[in-house]
């Protein structure tokens, strides 16, 4: 089956974050707080998805970190285990989910489309399968790299637009080529690179995810 992805970027482009979709979306998520099985507290520490992030933010002794879209936290956990000395902040839009966020790790419940911080609060951003969620794509993306400071790392982890259709998805849900993210990331960062990747580092990815890696 073939895809208009101009259509498709379009269609999205035109779509806006309204207070009932944005309801909708958490409680969406509150309720899924409840599904361990689809969305554990803990992760696999050897899983390549987080073995990138780490590599890519380096070492964060003293640094905050941003989890744009943490869920319960099971990135930020895996990462503040590894290097206790980093300040890592979860930020989810639902507040069940940020109730299974281990301690040491600091919480705040917001959307990732008005992020309730500072300009460049951060020395570094991740977000792992939550863009998707944005709505509002380009907002979202550019509020991330505001609130990081220049020279920071930003890794965004999600899913391949050309895959489209392989899972069920709600109809807020998003996902991007390869290029389309690249380029707006380079509207703020000065380094942008970009590989598919797959859950396990031995395994050939199958098209399904890409890691965008930048610098600022």
């Amino acid at each position: 089956m073939s895809v208009d992805w101009k259509r498709l970027f379009f269609r999205h482009e035109t779509a806006h974050l309204t207070p009932e979709l944005r309801s909708r979306i958490q409680a969406s998520f509150d309720n899924a707080s409840r599904d361990d099985e689809h969305f554990p507290a803990t992760i696999d520490p050897r899983i390549y998805h987080v073995r990138l992030i780490a590599a890519h933010l380096g070492g964060l002794e003293g640094q905050r970190v941003l989890d744009v879209g943490c869920g319960k936290g099971r990135f930020a956990r895996v990462i503040f285990g590894e290097q206790p000395g980093a300040v890592i902040c979860g930020l989810d839009v639902s507040p069940e989910m940020l109730r299974f966020v281990p301690a040491g790790i600091h919480t705040c419940a917001g959307s990732m489309t008005e992020l309730p911080f500072a300009d460049c609060s951060f020395d570094g951003a991740y977000a792992t399968e939550s863009l998707e969620h944005a709505v509002e794509i380009e907002r979202a993306l550019a509020e991330i790299c505001r609130v990081v400071k220049p020279g920071g790392r930003i890794a965004i982890i999600d899913k391949n637009a050309e895959q489209w259709g392989r899972l069920n998805t709600p109809e807020w849900e998003r996902w991007f080529t390869r290029k389309e993210l690249e380029r707006l990331l380079r509207r703020h960062c000065r380094e942008v690179s970009s590989r598919f990747v797959s859950y396990w580092e031995d395994v050939e990815p199958d098209g399904l995810f890409i890691a965008w890696l930048a610098m600022k």
